[in-house]
């Protein structure tokens, strides 16, 4: 059975941006698609009243939001197959729920708090530092290239545990459905001050930071399946700032997240974090057990 692309809805534009984004990615992956929205999602004033209809006019307010956002994605892949779901709870439990039984989580950056102050909603990020599947949020503000596939091109952050990673593996399947290039990218620095007797520093401290990036590099890419041209990128810098700045002309950014048995709290490492708050295309974050 096919995992559904489950896409959280709120009737907010980032919402509904993230249902153009999630409608064209089932299209591209031959998966249906399933829009959640929980009734609980916000509670806010001038809902229309539904008198003699037997409803609360939250419950037509989340029905009609959901037929929109079905309406939407069928106007935009004819042939998708599509389901919608009312849930009469908070977002995060319902959506990391829903994400137990889904081939990924597609969220937009936030919902209609209005609140310009937030870069990133709280349960966009709730859900991306909890869900046991990936979680796409889609990155971008209002620029209409969030939408397109005009950039041609997935950035993987290679992380320091890229051999047997979730997140390259979920890179590579990108890569591969949509046909285009996977640039991977390993960010390194020389500590200052670095004092040590290995012979590769003799006269050029930054040459095994150099190497060993080169390295990691290499073993995330080791297993790369046939047919996706690959590219790599080794850069010295802040990983933060190295992936920002290659997401400016990314169609996605891909970066991995440990999950640790036992911890119930956020489990987002910094660079994701970053990235999620910062990023100027759609980023996925992949969770790695153990």
């Amino acid at each position: 059975m096919e995992l559904p692309l489950v896409v959280g809805v709120d009737g907010s534009e980032p919402g509904m941006r993230a249902v153009d984004w999630a409608a064209d990615e089932a299209a591209l992956r031959g998966v249906p698609l399933r829009l959640v929205y929980a009734s609980l999602w916000e509670r806010y004033e001038g809902a229309a009243l539904a008198e003699g209809l037997g409803r609360s006019s939250e419950q037509v307010l989340a029905d009609s939001i959901v037929e929109a956002a079905a309406k939407r994605a069928h106007r935009r892949e004819v042939d998708l197959k599509i389901s919608t779901e009312v849930l009469p709870e908070e977002p995060v439990p319902a959506l990391l729920r829903e994400g137990r039984n889904a081939s990924a989580l597609v969220l937009g950056t936030r919902g209609r708090s209005g609140i310009a102050e937030l870069l990133l909603g709280s349960v966009s990020l709730a859900v991306a530092a909890r869900a046991h599947c990936p979680v796409i949020v889609l990155r971008g503000g209002h620029d209409p290239q969030v939408t397109s596939r005009m950039r041609r091109r997935v950035v993987l952050g290679v992380g320091e545990e890229p051999e047997n990673s979730a997140a390259v593996r979920f890179a590579f399947e990108e890569a591969r459905e949509r046909r285009v290039p996977l640039e991977a990218v390993r960010a390194w620095r020389c500590p200052a001050h670095q004092t040590t007797d290995h012979p590769l520093l003799a006269g050029e401290p930054a040459r095994l930071y150099e190497q060993q990036a080169t390295e990691t590099l290499e073993a995330a890419l080791r297993d790369a399946p046939a047919g996706v041209e690959l590219h790599r990128r080794i850069i010295e810098g802040p990983a933060r700032k190295v992936l920002l700045d290659a997401s400016v002309d990314a169609d996605l950014l891909v970066v991995g997240a440990r999950r640790r048995h036992g911890h119930f709290g956020l489990q987002l490492g910094r660079v994701a974090h970053a990235v999620l708050h910062h990023a100027a295309c759609p980023v996925a974050v992949v969770p790695q057990q153990g």
